[in-house]
């Protein structure tokens, strides 16, 4: 999505040529007009499979699984929290999750009522790294006895093994911008030619 390269290149900040900050327009203040053709563009990916119902992680997950659900017809979304409510510890999914970005584990829970058995199951992010918030919301899924029908991302790094993983496990991924490099803190992206070539 060349919107979406080019914004990560004006507004985006790497560190260390290691993490990419988008919070000007993603993770912290949002952009709805981008993240609006970034829901439509996802769902269009995703045109040739039924979808249920979207799972995502809080927090930064949430606006993007939203702007697909609308594109995809006004579908349910439900957010997988990071933190156990006291109120239903006896009645949800659990599965522990390793955030790259925090270098830290924790606990991410979806309620059982929210997530039926038997429905094809998008999972959306924001960011894909080394696949592990997106294996965790797989399992999350796969304990309610739902299916994985793709998983569907804002920016991947390609550099990391995210992709390759979950590709290996036998699930589709489709990202709307992916980053080979960072060289001298800028991001080097890898063409869409390239990516629909592997």
């Amino acid at each position: 999505m060349l919107e979406l390269e080019n914004r990560i290149k004006k507004d985006g900040r790497v560190i260390d040529n290691r993490i990419l900050k988008v919070d000007s327009f993603l993770n912290h203040q949002l952009d709805p007009a981008l993240l609006t053709r970034m829901g439509q563009e996802l769902a269009r990916l995703y045109a040739d499979t039924a979808i249920d119902r979207i799972v995502t992680i809080e927090t930064s997950g949430i606006a993007v699984a939203y702007a697909v659900a609308m594109a995809m017809g006004n579908i349910p979304v439900v957010f997988a929290r990071k933190k156990r409510s006291l109120l239903s510890i006896d009645d949800q999914y659990v599965t522990s999750v390793y955030s790259y970005t925090k270098e830290e584990e924790y606990t991410a829970s979806i309620s059982r009522q929210y997530l039926p058995a038997r429905e094809n199951i998008l999972i959306i992010d924001d960011f894909l790294a080394s696949g592990a918030a997106a294996l965790g919301l797989i399992r999350l899924v796969q304990q309610a006895g739902s299916r994985t029908a793709g998983i569907g991302v804002v920016i991947e790094k390609t550099f990391q093994p995210g992709r390759a993983t979950l590709e290996q496990a036998g699930y589709r991924v489709e990202a709307l911008a992916s980053i080979e490099s960072f060289t001298d803190n800028q991001p080097i992206f890898t063409s869409s030619h390239v990516r629909r070539k592997k």
